[in-house]
């Protein structure tokens, strides 16, 4: 799914120079892809992605393995949207917040007659997001555009379908995001926003090491800064597409459980973002709770999370889609 940002440090939201970087499609700068309409949290993402370096790969990579991981999260919110498509062809689509692209690479495969601009804030997730799409053969599908959604917005031909994955709630002013994306938007044009409820976990209540309710206590931390920061996060948009001007068509929430054992790749997930969360969090926990997180996350440790057998991966979403009259 796309990209959902999993990354509980993650706050920006598409920010950076507005930049278009043409790089990947073949169409003249300032217009979108060749068509006759058009149509990203995650984990798309309108979210500052980071830049160049060791902290901005982390992050690419944590916004990879969150698609992979919780694939079945994405494909289920990009079927809705698909089943809300059905009367009308979509031939442009354009992802707010695009990250490594994970989501505009899904909606591209299951709208094969149509092409896709994908606007983020950090030049490394486009230039990410290029190759991927070259290596599934869909670069010639593909614009990409480097922009700060809070400042300008770019310029783009009129899409059929914005898809906003865990985007929205970075936005300074959401309110007035969702009016340029109804004014961009052609007529009956459709706006999926796809945010998360709250941070993927993967811990047992009890870790047999520390006070039981470890994950818990971060998520409560991480979801209270989250709020203060952000006042959008864990909202329900459906009154704010309503306000905007959009008819709600569909509201969904999603969730997935993975039971033990994980797959290496979800190990890997739950590394980086447990990491993230312990770097984050360094000054508010509890010591007891910071010794037990440097513990999981030595792999040394015989209770490492390398080690364990115990680990499951528990994600939910919730799905909102929304079309201008």
């Amino acid at each position: 799914m796309t990209q959902h940002d999993p990354d509980p440090q993650h706050s920006g939201h598409g920010h950076g120079p507005q930049h278009d970087h043409g790089r990947t499609a073949p169409h003249e700068a300032g217009h979108g892809p060749q068509q006759g309409h058009g149509h990203g949290h995650g984990h798309g993402h309108g979210h500052q992605h980071g830049t160049a370096g060791p902290g901005g790969a982390e992050l690419a990579e944590v916004l990879d393995l969150d698609a992979e991981v919780l694939h079945s999260l994405l494909s289920e919110a990009v079927g809705h949207v698909h089943t809300l498509t059905a009367d009308a062809p979509v031939r442009h689509i354009l992802d707010l917040g695009s990250g490594t692209g994970t989501g505009t690479l899904a909606l591209l495969g299951r709208f094969p007659g149509a092409e896709a601009t994908a606007v983020d804030g950090s030049p490394e997730m486009l230039s990410r997001l290029e190759s991927k799409a070259h290596t599934a053969g869909l670069a010639a599908r593909l614009r990409t555009i480097e922009a700060d959604l809070d400042t300008t917005w770019p310029a783009v031909a009129t899409p059929d379908l914005v898809w906003a994955s865990a985007s929205l709630h970075h936005m300074a002013d959401p309110a007035h995001t969702l009016t340029r994306i109804l004014t961009t938007l052609r007529p009956g044009g459709l706006l999926a926003v796809l945010e998360l409820d709250s941070f993927p976990t993967f811990l047992p209540h009890d870790l047999g090491i520390g006070t039981p309710g470890l994950e818990a206590r971060c998520q409560a931390l991480v979801t209270t800064g989250n709020v203060a920061t952000m006042p959008t996060f864990g909202a329900d948009w459906a009154p704010l597409l309503r306000k905007a001007g959009f008819t709600v068509e569909l509201t969904r929430h999603l969730t997935t459980t993975i039971p033990a054992p994980i797959s290496p790749s979800a190990r890997r997930y739950a590394e980086l973002t447990l990491t993230r969360v312990r770097d984050r969090l360094a000054d508010q926990l509890d010591p007891e709770d910071r010794k037990t997180l440097d513990t999981l996350l030595d792999n040394t440790s015989p209770s490492g999370l390398i080690h364990r057998d115990d680990l499951t991966v528990q994600a939910s979403r919730s799905l909102w889609v929304a079309r201008r009259p």
